[in-house]
């Protein structure tokens, strides 16, 4: 594993880094595609300290996967730009965690209709009345008639940065160079 060459941004703190993954909304999986780089936006869920996402049974993805199943998932989000005088100081406040392992799907019903709800509850919480039920998930097609899969890559190694946002120096539209001189 590769460390972090910036060190006072890597971040430690578990709590923190898990609490990141439980709210972030968007996370990038990384697969090899044989010699091509292939990068996928996703849903996801952090949960029994694996990350959960679904998708179609067929296609791309599925196919990169089952050729090479190590990947590497991406969470960031960006907290705003930090204005300075000079402008090689100017910043962006952010946090990024970097998860790398195998990727398996899970075929454990009970596992997978944890994860669908996990889902749900943090998409669109308290939107439906009952939780998802193991036969939805079993019975379910898409539009184009495949069924959903649910995978999990459980992480190996993990990386975590980030740059705290200093208020005071908050970029504003409007705001400009001679207000911090």
């Amino acid at each position: 594993m590769h460390k972090i060459r910036n060190g006072k941004l890597e971040c430690t703190d578990d709590h923190r880094i898990d609490h990141f993954l439980s709210t972030a909304r968007t996370g990038y999986l990384g697969l090899a595609d044989g010699d091509i780089p292939y990068v996928v936006p996703l849903n996801f869920i952090w949960m029994n300290e694996a990350i959960y996402f679904h998708g179609a049974a067929q296609g791309r993805k599925i196919e990169v996967i089952q050729a090479n199943p190590n990947g590497c998932f991406t969470v960031s989000e960006d907290y705003g730009t930090m204005v300075s005088p000079i402008p090689a100081k100017t910043d962006t406040a952010y946090m990024s965690v970097m998860l790398f392992g195998g990727l398996e799907p899970v075929n454990d019903i009970e596992e997978a209709t944890a994860a669908m709800q996990g889902m749900l509850d943090k998409y669109v919480p308290g939107y439906y009345e009952q939780s998802l039920s193991q036969s939805h998930l079993q019975k379910y097609r898409s539009s184009l008639g495949s069924h959903t899969l649910v995978f999990k890559l459980t992480p190996n190694a993990r990386t975590a940065k980030e740059n705290q946002l200093n208020s005071q120096f908050s970029f504003y539209e409007g705001r400009k160079v001679e207000m911090d001189i």
